[in-house]
């Protein structure tokens, strides 16, 4: 049975800390909506009504530019191991480059992995637990390390260099804010 909370419990905090990977979903008001799989310990509980993520380059930028449009975000976590849980918190979310006066305070959260581009910030309206019966066991060996290495590869010049030619506009074409439009 789903079960609805107006804030995340002790109990919702201790199962997000648990988990080696979430998602995120946002869409703007029209064209795709962008799911995507998160990992390398990047998710943070700001308060019980406020989360945070460290958004590393990667080669899209589709859930800022959807908060830029729309701020609304899910995101999702789920047990793999032998307790079945889904946990989906809903909000409204927005994004944080380095450029922005919040940015120092919100990196110190978050352990130094390369390739930062933004901190996704959202403030929670919900959180819905589901019973998670149908989600398959997994055993967790490791967080790849493959984009840390590209990241590093690249380097802070050739970062922003991507960001400009990559990261500026969604596939649908909407602005993602990433360098200031």
């Amino acid at each position: 049975m789903a079960k609805f909370y107006a804030e995340l419990t002790p109990a919702l905090c201790e199962f997000i800390g648990r988990q080696h990977m979430f998602f995120t979903a946002t869409a703007g008001p029209a064209g795709r909506i962008n799911l995507s799989p998160k990992g390398l310990d990047s998710f943070r509980i700001l308060n019980v009504s406020r989360v945070a993520y460290l958004d590393l380059t990667g080669s899209g930028n589709e859930t800022a530019a959807h908060l830029k449009r729309d701020g609304r975000i899910t995101f999702m976590f789920c047990s793999f191991d032998a307790t079945p849980l889904i946990l989906r918190l809903y909000g409204q979310g927005r994004a944080i480059q380095p450029r922005q006066q919040e940015w120092a305070a919100l990196r110190a959260h978050f352990p130094p992995l390369p390739g930062a581009r933004q901190i996704i910030v959202a403030d929670i309206a919900s959180a819905q637990t589901s019973c998670g019966y149908g989600v398959p066991r997994y055993d967790f060996h490791a967080q790849r390390d493959t984009l840390a290495q590209w990241a590093e590869k690249k380097g802070p010049q050739g970062l922003e260099a991507y960001w400009h030619d990559k990261n500026q506009r969604s596939v649908d074409g909407l602005p993602t804010g990433l360098l200031g439009d």
